[in-house]
């Protein structure tokens, strides 16, 4: 699984994933925007990537893992799906914890991924070391602790390369209590 966030380009990694015949598995947000959703789902397709809906084709995806196959997924913004509040940026943030089930659930091995234009004027795309998962046979608690971990790289990143995430969205919107359990 490749966990990646809206910093820099950030579908062109997925492009350059499925150039170099990764076939990723793309996870995303539907656009409320009919034409602009075809077009996003052309440009995922269009070199090998496969886009998939979010909240849709959740079996496919563990297909997909179990059989070795790859998926990208983002979990940096405040969405209405099942997350749980961990730390991000000194602040609770509700987070998705999608890509921690997944995980969980397949042992599928957790890489974090990130791209950003350089003051070369190029596109600097990176594969981190796996993040290694913790099971501590409490669900709660394994939820809670990796999502933790996959947010502190993810904070990592950004605090590189602040100017190129997606700020614009309300990343803590969602208060204690509010979130989608």
């Amino acid at each position: 699984m490749f966990l990646t966030s809206h910093l820099g380009a950030f579908d062109l990694q997925v492009t350059k994933m499925a150039l170099r015949g990764l076939k990723p598995n793309i996870i995303g947000t539907a656009l409320k925007d009919e034409r602009l959703n075809e077009l996003l789902f052309e440009y995922r397709n269009a070199f090998g990537a496969i886009a998939i809906e979010r909240g849709k084709e959740s079996v496919r995806l563990f297909k997909i893992l179990k059989s070795g196959g790859s998926i990208a997924i983002l979990i940096d913004q405040d969405t209405k799906v099942k997350s749980r509040f961990v730390n991000f940026f000194g602040m609770p943030a509700a987070t998705p914890i999608g890509a921690t089930v997944l995980a969980l659930r397949t042992g599928c091995a957790v890489v974090p991924t990130y791209i950003y234009l350089g003051e070369d004027g190029k596109q600097h795309m990176h594969i981190l070391p796996e993040i290694p998962l913790v099971i501590t046979g409490d669900e709660e608690t394994d939820l809670v602790v990796n999502t933790q971990n996959f947010t502190n790289v993810t904070e990592q990143i950004v605090r590189e390369h602040p100017e190129q995430w997606v700020w614009m969205h309300e990343r803590w919107k969602t208060k204690p209590g509010e979130e989608i359990r």
